[in-house]
């Protein structure tokens, strides 16, 4: 991914942030783009407010979907409201990605190119049940804490 390309994708993520805090009442400090070097996470969210978002696939190097973005970054919003992942913590993020999904900014499964601001969006898609999107957290969860058990190679 080219600079101007990395430039156009985090404006159009900060505007979907922005909108998505102003109607949940958060507020952050910043919105940036994951070090390149940095492959033990997807987004990070610091007790300033700052927040960290992954632009590319930690393994294979591939720029990530946007709503792969748009789903980290509720997420890290979501730890705005409770720093950790407790019960709480997952009934507001999947509050934050139903919000993000009904305004047609978390659309799972499709793949669209960074859009120029007034570049209207199509209807999204049926949601996944929350029993799947808790499954799929949990997955998640799961693999992050078995890698952070395994021991390192090398």
């Amino acid at each position: 991914m080219d600079r101007a390309s990395r430039v156009l994708l985090m404006e159009r993520l900060t505007r979907d942030g922005e909108q998505i805090a102003r109607h949940f009442g958060l507020r952050y400090k910043s919105l940036d783009a994951e070090r390149a070097n940095v492959t033990s996470r997807y987004g990070v969210c610091y007790a300033d407010g700052s927040i960290r978002i992954r632009l590319r696939h930690a393994v294979t190097g591939r720029p990530l979907k946007y709503s792969s973005l748009v789903n980290t970054l509720c997420h890290e919003l979501a730890h705005l409201r409770h720093f950790n992942h407790g019960a709480r913590f997952k009934a507001f993020y999947f509050e934050l990605l139903d919000f993000a999904r009904a305004r047609g900014i978390y659309r799972p499964g499709s793949v669209p190119a960074p859009a120029p601001a007034a570049a209207p969006r199509p209807a999204a898609p049926a949601a996944p049940s929350r029993p799947t999107q808790l499954t799929l957290f949990i997955e998640d969860e799961h693999r992050v804490l078995a890698r952070r058990r395994s021991p390192s190679a090398g």
